[in-house]
């Protein structure tokens, strides 16, 4: 007798992102900002005072404070979780029963259809229109044609940086009697959150992260908010203590830094405009064969047949970005000053030494 996996993961691969040392990385959509000497002082001594044998706070209190009071909101109404994919995990496997209908909106973060998969619920895909935009009556149409229990979808979306508006969002909240997941680890790019409304409805979840705007990607803080009863049911499921406490401190000193961490928002916003209109000119320049989306978010999403040979060639030159093959597309986060401007450079001499002499 031998042990046999269960069909739904013996082909099952880990995720692989990309590997290795580069000079500048622009791949995975993080802030190109690291945290300031104050703020790694602050934590420094915050880690001499911790208790290493006890337990984290179960409710990470002090933690939720913080994040409540940067985004204006009751702590009442948020979980804390370990990175928003414990909350995604719980949502598909808790929070439904098997075989329950969830609604993706495709193309999106692959997560959500993963989570899905592993808790054995059937998935709808919705599909976006050419440009990856969300035709809401059409997803709201989706969802009550098949009865879903649950709609999820990132708000901009990752990878596109596209995204719905709030009067958008809400119509779809208030039409379908589904449970609807926002995902907004995006939005402090742009201004159509309905984050602080999100205790107003008895259906709806926004999640929010840490590791974009906030920089603190290697802390692994996600954050669930809802009316009180869902909030209660997201509290009671999730691990007792699954949020560490190193977390919890440094996520709660680095939250308190409101006005630097705002500065840096719109530093991020600034640069990924910027980013934006330098590959709009350089494909007008060069009569290049892209779709440039404009975002709402920190990177820009090109679909181009030249997405793979680029991809490679910035490779090659220790520049790290994110290639999607199925798409035909490259998903760019924006970087400092100084990396975006060595991106184009090597743009640049990508399209004279090899797109150039090949279209001759």
């Amino acid at each position: 007798m031998s042990y046999v996996l269960c069909d739904k993961v013996r082909e099952l691969e880990p995720y692989e992102p990309i590997t290795g040392s580069y000079k500048i990385r622009l791949d995975a959509n993080e802030s190109f900002y690291s945290m300031p000497q104050e703020i790694r002082d602050e934590i420094k001594e915050i880690v001499q005072k911790l208790d290493f044998n006890r337990y984290p706070d179960p409710c990470a209190a002090e933690l939720i404070k913080a994040f409540s009071d940067f985004y204006g909101i009751s702590p009442d109404n948020v979980t804390a979780t370990n990175g928003s994919d414990e909350m995604l995990y719980l949502l598909a496997s808790a929070m439904l029963k098997k075989n329950s209908t969830v609604v993706v909106a495709e193309p999106d973060f692959s997560m959500y259809n993963f989570y899905s998969f592993l808790s054995e619920n059937k998935v709808i895909s919705y599909r976006k229109n050419d440009m990856f935009g969300i035709d809401t009556d059409e997803l709201i149409k989706t969802v009550n044609e098949n009865n879903a229990d649950m709609v999820i979808f990132s708000n901009p979306c990752n990878p596109t940086g596209q995204g719905i508006t709030a009067q958008q969002a809400k119509k779809l909240v208030e039409s379908v009697n589904a449970l609807v997941v926002l995902d907004e680890a995006y939005m402090d790019f742009w201004n159509e959150s309905i984050l602080s409304e999100a205790a107003q409805y008895d259906n709806l979840i926004v999640l929010k992260t840490a590791s974009k705007a906030v920089g603190s990607a290697a802390l692994r803080l996600g954050f669930a908010v809802s009316n009180k009863t869902i909030t209660t049911a997201l509290r009671a499921v999730k691990s007792p203590y699954n949020v560490n406490t190193l977390s919890q401190k440094a996520g709660t000193c680095i939250f308190r830094h409101k006005d630097m961490l705002i500065e840096r928002t719109n530093t991020i916003r600034e640069n990924t405009n910027q980013l934006y209109n330098e590959l709009v000119e350089l494909k007008t320049n060069y009569k290049l064969p892209f779709d440039i989306l404009e975002p709402c978010a920190n990177f820009v999403f090109i679909r181009t047949e030249l997405a793979k040979s680029i991809f490679e060639y910035l490779l090659k030159n220790s520049i790290a970005v994110r290639y999607f093959g199925s798409a035909g597309a490259l998903r760019i986060t924006t970087g400092s000053g100084d990396e975006n401007k060595e991106l184009m450079s090597v743009l640049e001499r990508y399209i004279i030494e090899q797109y150039l002499s090949e279209n001759r």
